[in-house]
């Protein structure tokens, strides 16, 4: 363990979140995903699992250390309800109160159909399933820019 770092923080997380570079994605999501698949296409290349957390609880602990991109409108995107694109479940109004806090701002999240979250999802730099059982427990999060000291 180290300081200051949430111990739902596995160091394969930690890792991966450190090669990301500005703009990169991160998908986060439940266990009804198809992750696995999924993860095989993106840059990491394997599935990332975030066991014994839910959604928020693993969000929020990823947000601790990486923050959202505020040159884009909504750097966080969601999937849709199938069939009902208003249709609104608990986890979302949990994620954004998640995002909000982390930001300590209002942050967009943007809806996405089903096979276009796909599509987003497999261009993810990479994707940790939580173990959360959703359902609709689908966000990808666009890595901002840390302002670092000079050396």
């Amino acid at each position: 363990m180290l300081k200051g770092i949430d111990q739902r923080l596995s160091a394969e997380i930690v890792h991966v979140l450190m090669l990301m570079g500005h703009g990169d994605d991160l998908v986060i999501c439940d266990v009804n995903h198809p992750a696995a698949t999924i993860a095989a296409e993106t840059p990491y290349g394997r599935l990332i699992d975030m066991a014994g957390c839910d959604i928020p609880t693993g969000a929020a602990a990823i947000l601790s250390l990486m923050p959202l991109d505020t040159f884009v409108p909504a750097p966080v995107s969601r999937m849709q309800v199938v069939g009902n694109p208003d249709g609104v479940v608990p986890i979302f109004a949990r994620m954004q109160a998640v995002v909000d806090r982390a930001e300590g701002r209002a942050v967009t999240i943007e809806p996405l159909e089903r096979f276009a979250f796909y599509a987003a999802a497999k261009n993810a730099f990479a994707i940790i399933r939580t173990a959360d059982s959703g359902p609709y427990g689908c966000f990808i999060l666009k890595k901002g820019v840390v302002d670092l000291p000079a050396l």
